[in-house]
C-alpha cells in the first residue's frame, strides 16, 4: 500500500491528505524519515570536499525534510486529537527521535566540518542571515554535547533519551487525568448558574455519555462554574480535582517523573560545564542569567502580592456575610471576585458573554490583520484532521501567504490549554515554501459558541503567534517563524491581544448573539475600565509558578519537588487563598518538554516588551498606524530568528524597555 505521508502532496496548497492518513501510516513514515536523514547526514559528514556553507550547513537544513513533514502532521494530531495508537507511538518515538538527534550531534566528522567553517567564518562571504544560521548551528551542536567524548558523551545521550521518554509520559498522564475526571450534576445543582454555564454543562454531560449535566476539567467550563456556582461544596470538589491533576496516585501520577526530570536536567547541565540547568537554559535567552529573571519577577511580585492581599481581605468579608466562618479558600476566590466585579464595575459575565461570539472574534482577529498587514482570509473546504477544524487561505495582494487552520473546541482527545504550531514552516532555500499554521484552543462546544472575555484574549493571543509564522520571510527553516529566543516568542502573541481592546474593534465585532446589536458603549466602557480588575490575583498565581520553575532549576535538584515547591511559596509569602497557576504535577509547560523549563518567566519578559511596543501605537494616536505596522512586520514578524532578539526589538522601537509599562498596564503600584 502507498503511504500517503510519503507521497507528494499534490492537493491544494500541498496540504496533508488528511482523509487518507491512518494511524498505522505514521510508524513506517517515521522510520523512512529517519533513514533518509541518516543517509543525508552521513553524506555531509563523509564529504571529501572542503567544507562550505552550502555543502555543510545548507545540506543539513535539507537533511530532515521527510522527517519534518511526518512529524509536523503527527505531533499536531497527537496533541489535538489523541488516540491510543497515537499515544503508543509517541512513547515509542520519543527515545528513537532523541537517539537520532544525538547521533547527529555526536558525529565527530560532522562537527569538525562545522568547526572548520566557524574558524573561517569571517572569510566565507556569508550574508547576515547565513552567519546567524552558522552561529546557531554550531551553538546547538556544542550545547547538545558535540564537544564531549567517551563516557561523558554516552551519559549525555542516555540522559536526553530518558528525558524525552519522561516528558512524553508527563503529558500523557496529564491528558489522562483531564480526560477521565468529571462531576455529575443534577438540574437542581445548576441553580444560580447563568444560562451559558448550564448549557455548557449539559453539553459536557452529553459528550461524556452521562445521564445529565457534568463539569469537566476544561478550563472554559470549570472557571465559569467556579465563578458562578453558589454551591460551595461543589466548587470545592471541582477545584480540588482541577489542581490535583497529575497528583492522584497510580499510573498517571507525575510527582516522581518531575523529580527525575529535574535531576537529569541538572546532571545534563553539569556535564556541559554549567553550574545549574537555569544557567544552561538562560544562556541563549534575552534574560541571560537567573539573577536577571528573578529581578524582573520580584519587581512585579511585591506590588502584585500587596494588591492581592488587599483584595483577599475584601473577599473574606463578603464570604463572612454569607455565613462562612473559616478563612477564604481558593475555591471561594473566583465566586466572590465575580460578585465584587459586579459591585465595582457593574460588569456581569453573563451580560458580557453573548457579545463575544466565536465566529465574530475570529472575524475581528482577521480584520485587524487585514488593516495592519494587508492580509485577506478565504475559507477553505476540508477535510482536515478533525470535523471541528476550519481552514482559510491567507493572501496578500492576490499572492498566497499561508494556510491557517483553527481548531477551537474542547474534546476529550485534546490536551488542555491553547497553542499555535506549524504543520509546515516557511522557508525559501530551494523554493518558496509557505507555511501551514494551526491554532488550537479549548473553548466550550455550544450553539452558539460564546466566549468569555478571557477566551477572546486567548484567541487573539494564539493568532498573534500565527502571524509570526505566517509572515515569516527567511531563507532557512531552522530560523523561521517562532524559532526565536523563548523570552521573545511571546511578544507577537501578547502584543496582538491589545487589538481586542480597541473600541472600534469591539464596536464592530462584539455583537449580541441573539439580537445582532453592537455592544452598548456604556458596557464597553465598563469592560475596558475593569481590564485591570483582580490583577493582583492573576499576577500572583503566574509569578508564583515562574519563581518555582526558576528555583527548581537554579541549583541542586530537589529530592522532593512538592516539598521544595511549598518552601519556595512560603519564602515569598504566597497568599493563602491563591494557588500557583500550574502546580508541579500538572506544569506541562515545564515538564512535558524543555520548551519552557527554567523559562516560564518568558511570558512576563515578553510582556515588558509588548506593553512598550503597543505604547508606540498609542503615541501615534492610531492603533493601525501603517508606518508602525510596517516596522512591526519588517523587524519582528517576518524576521524569525535571523537576528538577535534584542537587536530586532531595538530596530522596531529604538531602545529596550523597562518594567514600568508592564506595571502600569496591570494597574499595579510599583512603590508597593
Amino acid at each position: 500500500m502507498t503511504n500517503p505521508l510519503l507521497t507528494d502532496w499534490s492537493g491544494p496548497f500541498a496540504l496533508p491528505p488528511f482523509a487518507a492518513i491512518e494511524d498505522e501510516h505514521f510508524a513506517p513514515a517515521f522510520d523512512q524519515g529517519i533513514a533518509e536523514g541518516r543517509e543525508a547526514v552521513a553524506a555531509v559528514a563523509e564529504n571529501p570536499d572542503t567544507p562550505t556553507f552550502e555543502n555543510t550547513i545548507e545540506a543539513l537544513e535539507r537533511a530532515d525534510r521527510t522527517l519534518d513533514r511526518v512529524a509536523g502532521v503527527f505531533y499536531n494530531l497527537a496533541g489535538a486529537d489523541s488516540t491510543p495508537a497515537r499515544e503508543d507511538l509517541q512513547r515509542d518515538m520519543a527515545p528513537k527521535l532523541s537517539a537520532y538527534s544525538s547521533e547527529i550531534t555526536n558525529n565527530a566528522k560532522l562537527f569538525a566540518r562545522i568547526e572548520d567553517l566557524w574558524s573561517r567564518r569571517d572569510t566565507l562571504g556569508l550574508s547576515e542571515e547565513q552567519a546567524r544560521v552558522l552561529m546557531l548551528t554550531r551553538r546547538g551542536f556544542v550545547r547538545s554535547g558535540a564537544a564531549l567524548t567517551g563516557d561523558r558523551a554516552a551519559r549525555l545521550t542516555a540522559i536526553k533519551s530518558r528525558l524525552a521518554t519522561l516528558g512524553t509520559a508527563f503529558g500523557q498522564n496529564l491528558l489522562a487525568d483531564e480526560r477521565e475526571w468529571f462531576m455529575d450534576l443534577s438540574e437542581d445543582d445548576l441553580a444560580g448558574l447563568p444560562e451559558f454555564v448550564k448549557s455548557a454543562a449539559r453539553a459536557a454531560g452529553k459528550e461524556r455519555d452521562r445521564p445529565g449535566p457534568a463539569i469537566t476539567l476544561n478550563r472554559s467550563l470549570i472557571v465559569p462554574f467556579l465563578q458562578f456556582s453558589p454551591r460551595r461544596d461543589l466548587r470545592q470538589k471541582a477545584y480540588e480535582a482541577w489542581v490535583a491533576r497529575g497528583a492522584n496516585g497510580g499510573q498517571t501520577d507525575n510527582r516522581t517523573h518531575a523529580a527525575e526530570i529535574l535531576a537529569l536536567r541538572h546532571e545534563r547541565a553539569q556535564l556541559l560545564g554549567y553550574d545549574s540547568f537555569a544557567d544552561y537554559k538562560l544562556e541563549t535567552e534575552m534574560a541571560k542569567t537567573p539573577e536577571a529573571v528573578r529581578d524582573l519577577l520580584m519587581q512585579v511580585w511585591h506590588p502584585a502580592r500587596t494588591a492581592a492581599l488587599a483584595d483577599a481581605e475584601h473577599l473574606a468579608r463578603m464570604a463572612q456575610v454569607d455565613g462562612i466562618t473559616g478563612p477564604l479558600e481558593p475555591w471561594d476566590w473566583r465566586f466572590y471576585s465575580e460578585k465584587r466585579r459586579l459591585e465595582l464595575h457593574d460588569l456581569d459575565e453573563a451580560e458580557l458573554k453573548p457579545f463575544f461570539q466565536l465566529d465574530r472574534m475570529i472575524d475581528a482577529a482577521f480584520a485587524c490583520a487585514t488593516r495592519l498587514f494587508g492580509l485577506e482570509f478565504r475559507p477553505l473546504d476540508g477535510p482536515f484532521y478533525h470535523p471541528d477544524v476550519r481552514g482559510w487561505e491567507v493572501t496578500r495582494d492576490g499572492e498566497h501567504v499561508a494556510v491557517f487552520l483553527g481548531d477551537y473546541f474542547a474534546r476529550p482527545s485534546k490536551r488542555s490549554g491553547a497553542w499555535c504550531s506549524a504543520m509546515r514552516s516557511q522557508s525559501r532555500l530551494d523554493s518558496n515554501i509557505r507555511p501551514i499554521v494551526v491554532n488550537v484552543c479549548n473553548f466550550t462546544h455550544a450553539d452558539p459558541a460564546l466566549l468569555s472575555y478571557d477566551d477572546a484574549r486567548t484567541l487573539f493571543h494564539e493568532f498573534g503567534h500565527a502571524l509570526h509564522q505566517m509572515l515569516s520571510d527567511v531563507t532557512y527553516q531552522s530560523i523561521s517563524g517562532t524559532s526565536v529566543a523563548r523570552d521573545f516568542v511571546e511578544l507577537p502573541s501578547q502584543l496582538y491581544e491589545h487589538w481586542l481592546d480597541i473600541p472600534v474593534v469591539l464596536a464592530e465585532f462584539a455583537t449580541h448573539a441573539e439580537t445582532g446589536a453592537a455592544m452598548p458603549d456604556a458596557l464597553r466602557d465598563r469592560l475596558l475600565a475593569a481590564s485591570t480588575y483582580d490583577m493582583g490575583f492573576a499576577t500572583v498565581e503566574y509569578v508564583a509558578s515562574a519563581l518555582v520553575d526558576l528555583e527548581f532549576h537554579n541549583g541542586p535538584p530537589p529530592a522532593d519537588p512538592m516539598q521544595k515547591q511549598a518552601e519556595i511559596l512560603e519564602t515569598i509569602g504566597m497568599p493563602r487563598p491563591i494557588r500557583m497557576r500550574h502546580a508541579t504535577p500538572h506544569f506541562a509547560h515545564v515538564f512535558s518538554g524543555d520548551g519552557y523549563s527554567a523559562g516560564y518567566y518568558s511570558y512576563m519578559w515578553s510582556e515588558v516588551m509588548d506593553a512598550d511596543a503597543f505604547a508606540a501605537f498609542e503615541e501615534a494616536n492610531d492603533p493601525f498606524d501603517p508606518t508602525l505596522a510596517t516596522r512591526l512586520e519588517e523587524h519582528i514578524l517576518s524576521t524569525g530568528g535571523s537576528r538577535d532578539a534584542a537587536d530586532l526589538y531595538i530596530a522596531f522601537r529604538g531602545r529596550l524597555p523597562g518594567a514600568e509599562a508592564l506595571l502600569k498596564g496591570r494597574g499595579l503600584d510599583a512603590a508597593a
